[in-house]
């Protein structure tokens, strides 16, 4: 079968890396991709948003599965666009539908999803520029630290966490008035903060059955010891020491049932991947948000320790028989470092000749804003590399990342040294 992934991150590379060693893959396409997924696929350069160039890229080489790996096209309604046309609507589209993808496209929308189906999350109120006095009044209700999330997309940036009052205040009003994250902050969430510590838990449906994946643990923060601005992710670990069976058990029936069992209800067309962001407050799970696709850089963490055969797994999500399929897992840790251009997550320079990939051993080195440029490997976006390797313990598989970065170099080459350190 022949397959196109939209997408140029980490996550596309994994996937590709992935979907490639099946028996059934004869051709895989890459929308636009990178330098990682050129070497293992054919690059499309199209934009994963024009759904009419994806649309003749599908038909001029007969293709019969759509991944879709980030957000942006899901929210936009590429699913929908495939069913509502008669060329495109037997290609299988790995991806919930539109009105399922606004669990990630709105904030707003997430939380009451959450309270509708009793599912544990943090106590929240959502305001617009109108009602920004309101807003004050309701931080002026919470103890500190206080989270303010921008209501739509704002890759991975959106969340504010201060400890401040006038701080938060001040913050609101930047977000809701002054268009901070553009249309992602004309409305904005407060939650009451969440003290724990975070995993994430992803799940594969096919509308009606799921199948629970490995669990993983991002880290965030561009600093060691979770210092510093957010970023789209600096690694990851799975999986989660501290997510024993009894808390898992936990999430299964309080997280996972009621929001495959909602998503149903409310008639949300969803086949594809629920990524729920959670947290452990005590021994209890709750929800900090959804994503209707895979983190990233969990991804590189989570495919790489799952050993079925993925376009066996995606056929069946399609064709939702997904309660046939036997997930099976690696039972060794695997552990993911991000390498990232220097300045990130501000200004940052591209371009950044990257050398030493030939020297990497027992380490899988996927590419992210990386790109070919006659021959030569250059530094294209913020996350460039992730450094993915597999140990009997996170301890020693971090240890195999670490060693084998020391290899790879690249002007202003940032990473964090401490992946792992709070488990």
């Amino acid at each position: 079968m022949n397959i196109l992934i939209l997408g140029s991150g980490g996550r596309e590379h994994t996937i590709a890396w992935k979907l490639k060693q099946s028996p059934k893959c004869s051709s895989l396409f890459v929308a636009p991709g990178n330098s990682g997924t050129a070497q293992i696929a054919k690059n499309v350069p199209v934009s994963v948003t024009d759904f009419e160039a994806i649309k003749e890229v599908v038909l001029n080489n007969n293709i019969t599965m759509v991944v879709v790996g980030p957000e942006d096209p899901l929210v936009l309604g590429i699913h929908d666009f495939f069913l509502a046309d008669n060329a495109l609507k037997n290609v299988a589209v790995i991806g919930p539908q539109q009105a399922a993808a606004t669990l990630e496209g709105s904030k707003e929308f997430a939380k009451q999803f959450l309270y509708r189906h009793n599912i544990p999350t943090a106590a929240y109120q959502s305001f617009n520029a109108q009602t920004v006095e309101d807003g004050y009044a309701f931080l002026e209700t919470l103890k500190p630290p206080y989270v303010l999330k921008a209501d739509g997309l704002a890759a991975g940036k959106g969340v504010v966490i201060l400890d401040n009052l006038d701080k938060a205040k001040a913050e609101l009003k930047s977000m809701l008035v002054d268009a901070k994250f553009g249309e992602a902050s004309t409305k904005v969430v407060i939650e009451e903060f969440l003290d724990g510590i975070e995993l994430s838990c992803f799940v594969l449906t096919d509308g009606k059955n799921y199948k629970i994946l490995p669990t993983a643990k991002d880290y965030k923060r561009i600093g060691e010891g979770d210092t510093g601005l957010n970023t789209g992710g600096m690694g990851a670990v799975s999986p989660v020491p501290f997510a024993n069976q009894a808390f898992l058990d936990k999430v299964e029936k309080q997280v996972v049932k009621p929001t495959i069992a909602g998503l149903q209800k409310d008639n949300l067309p969803y086949k594809g991947f629920v990524f729920i962001g959670l947290i452990k407050v005590g021994d209890e799970p709750k929800v900090i948000e959804y994503n209707v696709r895979l983190g990233d850089p969990e991804t590189e963490v989570v495919l790489p320790r799952l050993k079925n055969d993925l376009v066996t797994v995606f056929e069946a999500v399609a064709n939702q028989t997904l309660d046939q399929i036997e997930i099976e897992i690696d039972s060794r840790a695997a552990t993911t470092v991000m390498l990232v251009s220097g300045g990130y997550p501000e200004a940052y320079d591209k371009g950044k000749v990257i050398t030493g990939l030939e020297n990497i051993q027992d380490s899988i080195v996927f590419h992210a804003g990386a790109q070919n440029k006659d021959g030569v490997i250059e530094t294209s976006g913020g996350r460039v590399m992730a450094v993915t390797s597999y140990g009997d313990t996170y301890k020693e598989a971090i240890k195999k990342s670490y060693q084998n970065i020391e290899k790879l170099h690249f002007d202003k080459m940032y990473y964090r040294k401490d992946i792992g350190f709070d488990l």
